[in-house]
């Protein structure tokens, strides 16, 4: 069992584990497995690694995430306009993006990706090729997953799926498809878990949408 002391030094030395945040500077608290990360870095990247870090400790039930970015220098604080254009050429240079299927909106350096696409991945690869480009301050990932084709959703492959993967116990986790969405239910012991059942999910043809409601459980010491 971890108290939250225990918990709060275990994600700092994941933290610490981290080659692109060993000079960062990120404070950290827990309650009741619930941890904070706050503080300042320099780019988008840094932020959301913080935020994966912390997520793959065993007992994490859930990240909150409020740490800032500042640029350190003028080059790396940039004009909209210009981060745009490096977005849009990250893209195109994304043999995993399908082209010109996202479309990129810029404010005050938080980038808004929108479109349709036919896999998950597609997605997630349309962000992570934002994430690191300077100048970004944050990205609201709007694309839609359809697939043109009526896919069933085969449940049980997906459960099979699960099974297979060593980080996750699947026999806790449930799956219920109804049309095109999937419903994970059951327990994990961390949010990393968690996550990883639903990219697990998002994997299955026919897949529209996943709604997460697996809990993540852990053994806590009832005193500090």
């Amino acid at each position: 069992m971890k108290t939250d002391s225990q918990l709060q030094q275990d994600v700092i030395a994941e933290l610490k584990w981290e080659p692109l945040l060993k000079a960062a500077q990120i404070g950290v608290t827990v309650k009741d497995g619930i941890v904070t990360l706050t503080g300042i870095v320099d780019s988008y990247a840094k932020k959301t690694e913080a935020e994966d870090a912390a997520k793959k400790v065993a007992g994490v039930k859930a990240v909150v995430e409020k740490i800032e970015i500042k640029f350190h220098s003028s080059w790396a604080k940039k004009d909209d306009n210009d981060i745009a254009t490096e977005i849009v050429n990250a893209l195109k240079g994304n043999w995993q993006v399908p082209k010109d299927k996202v479309k990129v909106k810029v404010e005050n350096g938080w980038v808004t990706l929108e479109g349709e696409v036919l896999w998950n991945y597609e997605s997630d690869a349309a962000k992570s090729a934002v994430k690191n480009l300077s100048g970004v301050t944050g990205v609201s990932n709007n694309i839609h997953i359809k697939t043109p084709i009526e896919d069933a959703i085969e449940k049980v492959n997906i459960e099979s799926a699960l099974r297979r993967n060593w980080a996750i116990n699947g026999k806790k986790v449930g799956v219920k498809v109804s049309g095109h969405t999937v419903t994970l239910t059951g327990t994990v012991n961390s949010s990393y878990q968690k996550d990883e059942a639903e990219r697990i999910a998002w994997n299955s043809s026919g897949v529209w949408n996943v709604e997460n409601d697996i809990n993540v459980e852990y053994d806590y010491a009832l005193f500090d």
